[in-house]
């Protein structure tokens, strides 16, 4: 026998439905974050330094930008960089130099240096002609040779790490670096959405009480920025 049909299940599907045609209309995240977008504009040099490290940072993006982070996220790490006045940023992975570039353009405003490794040889040299076309070599030490090894001989404190490199090797990294990384100082690792991250990783800044993680520009390769607690 059919059930007769009650005012309140009328309502309460009108309601259902109603909460389904808004939702349709809701643009999706990816819509979103494409339109929020549209609102930035490249950055603007303010000194004939700053311009000129940033033509470089446009060229090798322009020339090699299946090799480089998205301009976005080497944005962010100028950002971060500069912001906590980091005098010391290791980076695993230089490949041809584009995100060091951009942190290189923060540590010519707060005096800081970069370790950049890099097992390619032939982006090792790439990025090392890079760092010296913009005039920032001078603050920069370009490692040869496998980061899991060459990263255990640092000894000074840390600002900041940016990990950009074997996917897999992200949680060996982590354990290395972060007893040098300064309280108060930021891990910030790439592809945090694509390719895949290693679950590990994810594991290791998201359950410790030590760090505090956010992941950022989801809609693209992705970005996590760890804080190494007080």
């Amino acid at each position: 026998m059919k059930k007769p049909f009650k005012p309140g299940r009328r309502a309460a599907l009108g309601a259902s439905l109603a909460l389904g045609t808004a939702a349709a209309t809701l643009p999706s995240a990816t819509a979103r974050a494409q339109r929020f977008r549209t609102l930035e504009r490249a950055p603007l040099g303010n000194t004939a330094e700053e311009k000129r490290i940033l033509a470089v940072i446009e060229d090798v993006y322009r020339n090699h930008r299946y090799l480089s982070v998205p301009e976005e996220d080497g944005r962010l790490l100028r950002m971060l960089a500069e912001s906590i006045g980091a005098k010391h940023v290791v980076e695993v992975g230089t490949s041809t130099g584009y995100s060091g570039l951009w942190i290189l353009l923060a540590l010519a405003r707060t005096g800081g240096r970069l370790t950049t490794y890099e097992i390619d040889r032939g982006r090792h040299e790439l990025a090392r002609q890079n760092f010296e076309r913009a005039g920032l070599l001078k603050q920069a030490t370009p490692v040869l040779g496998d980061a899991h090894a060459e990263i255990t001989k640092l000894k000074d404190p840390i600002d900041l790490v940016f990990i950009d490199a074997d996917k897999e090797g992200y949680l060996d990294y982590l354990q290395k670096l972060a007893p040098l990384v300064r309280p108060g100082g930021l891990i910030v690792a790439h592809n945090m959405a694509s390719p895949p991250p290693d679950p590990r990783y994810i594991e290791a800044v998201t359950t410790d009480p030590a760090y505090d993680t956010v992941f950022l520009n989801m809609h693209s390769a992705g970005i996590s920025v760890t804080l190494k607690k007080r």
